[in-house]
């Protein structure tokens, strides 16, 4: 498969009165044609920033993509003028935002917000543009679209707003779709439900994704590869199956030992990550999950491992190999 997306030594920060906040920290991934990533990581980890940095949504001031770069069908995002690379955004690249609520337009019907960048991005006339918006409301599994499409936001449920969100994301066909935690405010039921329309439209066109969450049982079935995020760092990478079979950083480990099991009855209590993460403007030394890891030695308290492959497709950031060292609980995850 041809690479799509290729991001190089990303950073972004916040200058505030109380510092620099230091939210996306030196990340390097990339995305092939068709390909689901997952980023994974707790609330604050910098998921959300990195991906708004790569379309350059970060409000300016107080954020700022400092250094890095995001190539992009070989172009450099981080160069591109103003315009264009509005041409781009919604249109190559789709975006699904977090909230349906607050990010659809309460005083526009939801036919006229997903209308305006068939119009803009594809130069289609309003009668041509508004019997697509039907067809993508139907594609996305709303139905009576048509007697819909004249409908506001509030007139739907969180489930149906959401899917308006995805059509509104899929409206010019795009290359790559990122979704922004697109089912943390929805009931489990239709959380599986959006992921089922999701992976049935990703099949169906052939776009890529990059789909954000903190969940790790959401991303399971969908995605290709992982990508686990701390402190705004990527501290493991790995193929889904390897990632959830052999994890290889702490942090991952406690991620996954607090999911529950339905497959098997489980005696012991869920594991919880003890502490809090490290303040972003003080950001420690060594490692950034020093102070949380009971696998910590010396030498992570004063140098921050890099990472580096511990197998195919496979890395990690941290001085332990925790598949050998003597601490090392039983993996719930390794039938996966």
């Amino acid at each position: 498969m041809a690479r799509l997306l290729d991001v190089k030594g990303l950073q972004t920060q916040f200058f505030t009165q109380d510092g620099v906040v230091k939210a996306v920290n030196d990340i390097s991934y990339t995305l092939d044609e068709g390909e689901t990533l997952g980023i994974v990581g707790e609330s604050g980890c910098g998921k959300s920033v990195g991906v708004m940095s790569l379309i350059r949504l970060i409000p300016s001031p107080p954020g700022k993509v400092v250094a890095g770069e995001v190539i992009f069908n070989g172009q450099d995002l981080l160069k591109l003028k103003d315009n264009e690379i509005r041409s781009i955004r919604g249109n190559k690249i789709g975006m699904i935002f977090q909230d349906p609520m607050t990010s659809l337009n309460p005083v526009l019907t939801i036919g006229r917000q997903i209308s305006e960048a068939l119009e803009l991005h594809l130069g289609m006339d309003k009668s041509r543009s508004r019997k697509r918006t039907i067809e993508l409301l139907e594609l996305v599994g709303i139905p009576m679209a048509a007697d819909r499409v004249d409908d506001y936001p509030h007139q739907f449920s969180g489930g149906m707003r959401q899917r308006v969100m995805i059509a509104m994301g899929l409206s010019c066909n795009p290359q790559l779709l990122i979704a922004d935690e697109p089912t943390t405010a929805l009931d489990v039921t239709i959380q599986a439900q959006i992921v089922d329309l999701v992976k049935k439209l990703r099949d169906e066109l052939g776009m890529a994704i990059i789909w954000i969450t903190h969940d790790l049982g959401v991303v399971a079935g969908l995605a290709d590869r992982m990508v686990v995020m701390y402190a705004g760092m990527i501290v493991e990478e790995a193929p889904v199956k390897e990632l959830y079979g052999n994890p290889r950083h702490p942090y991952t480990l406690g991620l996954l030992g607090s999911l529950p099991r339905l497959d098997e009855v489980r005696d012991e209590k869920l594991e919880s990550i003890e502490g809090l993460p490290p303040d972003l403007i003080a950001l420690p030394q060594g490692c950034p999950f020093y102070a949380r890891c009971k696998y910590r030695i010396d030498k992570c308290e004063t140098e921050n491992p890099s990472l580096h492959s511990v197998g195919v497709g496979h890395g990690v950031a941290c001085w332990i190999d925790i598949d050998k060292d003597p601490i090392t609980t039983e993996n719930p995850w390794t039938e996966v």
